[in-house]
């Protein structure tokens, strides 16, 4: 099967999986937790202030941030979308080394920086807390659920990255003042705002492409393992 029909049957059916598990609505913020990571991330590198982040119970967030105008400012407007699908295709990868546990320290570091430094709104809050106490028990107390529990959120942050991107793509044709990163990349830039989420789009195709083949290898490696010991 071409590689490319088989990441977007494999999302598609992510989507549709991962919508019929109990309280699966709440683990969507992880993306956004990444995206907003990602603008943090990079305004520190390039020398700017993060003030404070916030994120929502409908799986959107906000970062505010001084950084000086012109590139800097596109290279923060670009990191969400694209620091997020990286963020989703490490997890991946982690997964095909049989080093998972190590993607759930990562994410439950980055909840961590984010609740000490920089989120104060309640559910923000409250959704940080929660996510790194039960990252921590799958660590500690359910080591053996861990791995489904890791697969879930991977799957789940991979099929997030891409359907963000193509809603963004959709926002951006329809009403391009109100596309997020993109409008403001728009605005920065003579690209408009439809072009960049086309990029965030295909970008996050790539990664959901590299990430999946990640997983099938990591598949295919442990079925000859077996195969072997037997």
């Amino acid at each position: 099967m071409n590689k490319w029909l088989k990441t977007l049957l494999f999302l598609a059916g992510s989507a549709l999986l991962t919508r019929w598990i109990p309280f699966s609505s709440l683990f969507r913020n992880l993306d956004t937790m990444f995206h907003e990571f990602g603008h943090a991330l990079v305004t520190l590198m390039l020398s700017g202030s993060v003030l404070r982040i916030e994120l929502y119970a409908d799986h959107s967030g906000v970062t505010y941030s001084a950084i000086e105008a012109g590139g800097r400012a596109i290279l923060v407007s670009l990191a969400g979308y694209l620091l997020a699908s990286v963020f989703s295709l490490l997890l991946f990868y982690l997964y095909t080394r049989g080093r998972y546990p190590w993607g759930l320290i990562i994410a439950s570091g980055v909840a961590l920086i984010m609740l000490v430094l920089y989120v104060r709104g309640g559910f923000g809050m409250l959704w940080l807390s929660g996510f790194i106490v039960l990252n921590l028990m799958m660590l500690l107390v359910w080591p053996k659920a861990g791995k489904y529990y890791y697969l879930f959120l991977a799957f789940l942050t991979l099929e997030e990255s891409v359907t963000g991107t193509l809603f963004l793509v959709t926002t951006a044709a329809i009403t391009p003042g109100r596309a997020g990163d993109a409008t403001n990349l728009a605005r920065l830039t003579p690209l408009p705002a439809v072009v960049w989420a086309l990029l965030f789009f295909v970008f996050s195709l790539l990664c959901a492409k590299w990430a999946l083949g990640f997983f099938f290898e990591g598949e295919r490696d442990r079925r000859n393992s077996n195969k072997l010991l037997k």
